[in-house]
């Protein structure tokens, strides 16, 4: 009977079929009722009650449903299941759009009994083999990985959540968290855990570049395109063809290059510079910011149509000091690493641990990750307690700043420019951070303290 579950072994692939047309189910369900467990759903909303219920491997959906959007389901449909569109001849169009977002392959009805059970198969194993990937992937993570992400925390389970079911889909995802968080291996979870782990993941900071380089890095350029130009070069975009993009610090992109970027999130295509051809990449986008963005759109920094076309799957990573519960599973992370890499066996008293989990760390993950392997470095015996010198204390107050009445407000700024650079070995997107102004702002008044001071040289080895 149409809508009911055949039953059969539990280790078959699960089908739902979605049709308004009661002859089409029930044809489906007597072609794969004897492989697979079928249910089926005859309108839109149904069908999408049965994906949270039943939850199927694989998706057979009519895109001509009367009660809702073929390709919006799809859409929807796909970041959780293996989508198979159906469509009537007329519609093949349709179909095809279809698989532009996100579907397996389509078939067009009335549909032979083999040519489904053939498609349906094929489809089953890729589920399989996409499953047995997955589970391949978290083990060997789990057992081997040294950049493991850690945290037993409920905001950290959420993140973890959030990456599993929005990998395996071509959804773009914003990460959201302060300098420090650990947004690029989140990044790097969510391509590892897609469809194609083996595809390049091709990293692009948005900070490190003025906006001129920085649209030639991204889209390329053709041979004399400009003053320089000897060579047509592949852009990055181009670059993660069949892969993922991360656009690291995506705040910082020019208002001139924005448009460019909406151009390349809506359409999907663009063209290099000085090129007529355009060009088509295949790839899923993920942007990180230590920056809240939807207050950058408020105060008019970066385009509000933009910000909605990367917030389709928001992530935001939790600041270590909002999670301290998971701060004893990183120390110990970073130790059992550190004594590996330098055949050590440094350990920490139970009273630096909880000393450890009671400071702010406002260089989140990496600042903890930093100071247990300067511990393990530096210790000379196997044991760091609170009396060692190694344990971190509270960063000064603002009164032990070199600050005197007669300075200008230009020579206040200066010196707290200079000396947060200092206090963060010049990395440049952490001290941007703690002085709250963008790195663009920041790279501007390095650029006119020099123009100031010759002398003002960095150390070799400044991070922007």
């Amino acid at each position: 009977m149409v809508g009911d579950i055949r039953k059969v072994s539990a280790m078959m692939k699960r089908i739902l079929a979605i049709d308004d047309n009661p002859l089409v189910l029930e044809l489906i369900g007597e072609a794969l009722g004897e492989e697979f467990q079928v249910d089926t759903a005859e309108t839109g909303a149904e069908g999408m009650e049965k994906c949270d219920s039943f939850a199927p491997d694989l998706v057979l959906l009519d895109v001509g449903l009367p009660d809702a959007n073929g390709l919006d389901l799809v859409e929807t449909i796909q970041t959780k299941s293996m989508v198979i569109v159906m469509t009537a001849n007329s519609s093949v169009e349709g179909a095809v759009e279809a698989m532009r977002k996100g579907a397996f392959h389509y078939l067009t009805k009335p549909t032979p009994v083999d040519a489904l059970r053939s498609l349906v198969r094929r489809a089953s194993e890729v589920v399989e083999l996409r499953r047995q990937n997955k589970e391949l992937r978290r083990r060997v993570t789990q057992q081997f990985g040294e950049d493991a992400i850690i945290g037993k925390s409920r905001a950290m389970q959420a993140v973890f959540e959030t990456v599993e079911m929005v990998a395996e889909s071509s959804s773009t995802v914003l990460i959201q968290g302060d300098t420090g968080t650990g947004k690029e291996l989140i990044a790097l979870a969510i391509h590892q855990g897609g469809t194609t782990p083996e595809g390049p993941f091709i990293k692009v900071n948005c900070a490190a570049l003025p906006s001129e380089l920085l649209e030639s890095e991204l889209f390329g350029h053709e041979k004399g395109a400009f003053t320089g130009a000897d060579r047509r070069m592949i852009g990055k975009f181009e670059a993660a063809d069949g892969g993922s993009i991360l656009l690291d610090e995506i705040s910082e992109i020019a208002s001139s290059l924005q448009a460019k970027l909406l151009r390349v999130l809506q359409e999907r295509e663009f063209y290099r510079i000085g090129g007529t051809n355009v060009v088509r990449p295949r790839c899923r986008v993920i942007a990180t910011t230590n920056r809240p963005l939807k207050q950058e759109v408020e105060r008019g920094a970066f385009r509000e149509d933009l910000y909605y076309r990367l917030n389709v799957v928001p992530i935001v990573v939790p600041a270590l000091r909002n999670r301290p519960s998971d701060i004893p599973l990183l120390i110990d992370h970073f130790l059992r690493r550190f004594n590996g890499d330098m055949g050590k066996n440094v350990e920490l008293t139970e009273d630096v641990i909880a000393y450890l989990t009671e400071l702010p760390w406002r260089g989140n993950v990496r600042e903890l990750e930093n100071f247990i392997e300067r511990a393990v470095v530096m210790s000379r015996n196997n044991l760091v307690s609170l009396a060692n010198s190694l344990i971190p204390e509270e960063e000064p107050s603002i009164e032990e700043l070199p600050f005197k009445v007669g300075m200008t407000v230009r020579e206040a700024e200066r010196t707290l420019i200079l000396r947060t650079l200092d206090e963060t070995d010049w990395n440049r997107t952490k001290a941007a951070e703690i002085l709250g102004i963008s790195i663009r702002t920041l790279r501007n008044k390095l650029h006119d303290y020099r123009e100031e001071d010759a002398s003002l040289v960095p150390p070799p080895g400044e991070r922007r």
